[in-house]
């Protein structure tokens, strides 16, 4: 599902998650410290995922990873769901700050992250590995409002 996504929004090159070694093995990837994934289903369909992992290169900082929708399920609810239980979690783990790389062609996505109170950046942070994004995102975890969604 995810490089059917890629390929979709025309991810499905290098300097996107298209050539990350992990999407061969994410249970591997994800079971390591500071990091999660959540697979969203309904039956024995999924309908997406996404994921969480320390930022390389930035303190207490974790970057949303992999959070992809199937056609299907966008627009009912699944991702809002997704992100409000990796923003608990992320925060539960001790991390300040999440941190996002997006492109800009992703219009629905980036509605969802401004939604949550996400903030768009003018440059990337740390070292992703991903160079084709062109559009970057952070969330404060920390304070009474760092969880709120934003509508």
């Amino acid at each position: 599902m995810i490089r059917s996504a890629l390929v979709e929004f025309g991810a499905d090159r290098p300097g996107f998650a298209w050539q990350d070694p992990e999407l061969d093995a994410m249970s591997k990837t994800y079971d390591a410290p500071g990091c999660l994934y959540f697979v969203a289903v309904e039956g024995t369909n999924v309908l997406g995922g996404a994921g969480i992992g320390p930022l390389r290169g930035v303190e207490a900082t974790c970057e949303l990873q992999k959070m992809y929708l199937a056609p299907s399920a966008r627009g009912k609810g699944v991702g809002w769901r997704l992100m409000g239980s990796l923003l608990e979690q992320a925060r539960v783990m001790g991390y300040r700050w999440m941190y996002l790389e997006t492109l800009s062609g992703m219009v629905a996505a980036q509605q969802l992250y401004r939604a949550w109170g996400f903030l768009q950046m003018e440059h990337p942070l740390g070292q992703t590995g991903h160079g084709g994004c062109d559009c970057w995102f952070l969330k404060s975890l920390q304070g009474a409002g760092g969880l709120e969604r934003r509508d």
